[in-house]
């Protein structure tokens, strides 16, 4: 509760009358929407995630960028076309994800893209495995505005963890997330706030105990314990946890698996926000990992015709008349 009200008050220093105008617009045009059956959009994404790039040094096996399995094509972002998005958003933009797919710190620039969003006062929060918390890169975090860095970390044993993140060292996860937490102790800083994020899996839920108290050793702002997207899940799989507390899925009696959760015909993402993959093609949500619903292209098109253009418009009503007929919501319950 400490750190979300720390990240609350962080986000409303950043916050603009043009931002909080345009996030009720956003927001009434949804509900709007959903009464009227039919797609509305006043307002522009108060969310982004930005894909700084799709490469990765782990393997991990639900992941596109672990099993180097997309069909999409695979880059770094310029820093020239980061750079335009936030001149393009930054009047409404109120939050952003500098990660999608990949590992972010594999940009040579990842840390000057994060200092220009926040220059241009926006919330900056970003994903890593933390293989790369070394002296130098803590120093730049630290100095860099960065306001919430998530660390995956999913087992406490070397054991567990390279279970699932494959190619990973997990003592230099640790000693890189304790050499940042230290370091902002001794700058007395805030931020980055440090949440740890633990997918819970079938071969990981019995160290969630020992987890919790190393946590709290060394010092992490936040601990998450995470479902796991799991694809093709209907035949069941060993990463489903046994405790269904951590799981998206639930046995239907007859040897498959089924969705926790209804879908239901909305979605709050498709008018809250987007995701824009590191060549800067428009993508609606961050379940589409091999962008297959391309709603346009920077470049080709402004920020505000893709949002409000006829593709996007389609897929809304799409959404809103049957969800379920969506490849990338078959497996989310937002």
């Amino acid at each position: 509760m400490e750190n979300k009200l720390v990240i609350g008050k962080a986000l409303l220093k950043y916050m603009s009358f043009k931002k909080l105008s345009n996030y009720l617009l956003l927001f009434s045009s949804f509900q709007i929407s959903r009464l009227l059956g039919k797609p509305k959009i006043w307002g522009y994404p108060t969310t982004l995630s930005i894909e700084p790039t799709t490469s990765c040094n782990l393997r991990c096996p639900e992941c596109p960028s672990g099993l180097r399995s997309f069909s999409r094509p695979t880059g770094m972002i310029e820093e020239r076309l980061f750079r335009d998005l936030i001149d393009q958003s930054k009047d409404h933009l109120t939050f952003l994800h500098i990660y999608f797919q990949g590992e972010p710190f594999l940009h040579p620039k990842f840390l000057d893209m994060v200092s220009y969003a926040d220059t241009n006062r926006v919330f900056t929060s970003t994903s890593t495995n933390a293989h790369y918390l070394h002296e130098k890169n803590v120093a730049a975090i630290l100095s860099s505005g960065l306001k919430q860095l998530i660390v995956s970390m999913d087992g406490i044993t070397q054991e567990i963890y390279e279970d699932y993140r494959i190619g990973g060292n997990l003592e230099k996860v640790k000693s890189g997330l304790s050499l940042l937490i230290q370091k902002r102790k001794e700058s007395k800083q805030l931020f980055p706030r440090i949440i740890l994020q633990f997918l819970v899996t079938g071969k990981n839920e019995h160290q969630i105990p020992p987890l919790k108290e190393w946590a709290v050793e060394v010092g992490v702002d936040e601990l998450q314990l995470k479902t796991t997207q799991i694809y093709d899940f209907e035949n069941g799989s060993p990463l489903i946890p046994s405790d269904h507390r951590y799981s998206r899925y639930l046995p239907k009696g007859d040897g498959t698996w089924k969705l926790k959760k209804k879908i239901e015909n909305k979605c709050w993402r498709m008018w809250q926000g987007a995701v824009f993959t590191w060549d800067g093609r428009m993508l609606p949500c961050c379940f589409d990992k091999d962008g297959q619903y391309v709603m346009g292209k920077i470049g080709e098109s402004s920020f505000k015709e893709i949002w409000k253009n006829e593709t996007y418009s389609e897929f809304r009503r799409q959404l809103m008349q049957d969800r379920s007929q969506i490849d990338i919501c078959k497996n989310c319950t937002e």
